[in-house]
């Protein structure tokens, strides 16, 4: 996995080479670990790279949440991504997205409850933790 995707803000970086469906996955697959008991709310942009990491983002989730926790809200901006995690009182959230960076770029906004963010670099260190719950 390329180091250089977990930035201060968010996981970005150019799609394929950097990140992918398998980064996504196991970045998914850590985060589940990491949020507490809930729903996790799941949305994407409409980069044409997004839906792939979406369903990839889920089924990192799914192996270690039951499926019926992943809320996938499908295309949608940010801002009503983080309305949702509000809304729906979520453990967390995932926003495939790499917003305003160009389009060969894709990544993830990654929120805890009530939509407060995680940055690239927190997600970088829980992902070498051992399976605990932060």
């Amino acid at each position: 996995m390329v180091q250089s995707i977990f930035k201060a803000y968010d996981i970005r970086g150019y799609y394929p080479e950097e990140i992918n469906a398998r980064t996504v996955e196991e970045i998914a697959t850590a985060l589940g670990r990491h949020f507490p008991a809930g729903s996790i709310v799941l949305g994407h942009d409409g980069r044409t790279s997004s839906p792939a990491l979406a369903f990839a983002t889920a089924r990192g989730l799914a192996l270690t949440r039951p499926r019926s926790a992943v809320v996938d809200i499908g295309v949608c901006t940010t801002p009503m991504f983080y309305f949702l995690v509000n809304n729906l009182r979520a453990a967390g959230g995932v926003m495939v997205t790499a917003s305003h960076n160009p389009r060969a770029m894709n990544g993830l906004k990654v929120v805890g409850r009530g939509a407060v963010p995680l940055s690239g670099t927190d997600v970088k260190k829980l992902m070498h933790r051992p399976h605990a719950s932060a």
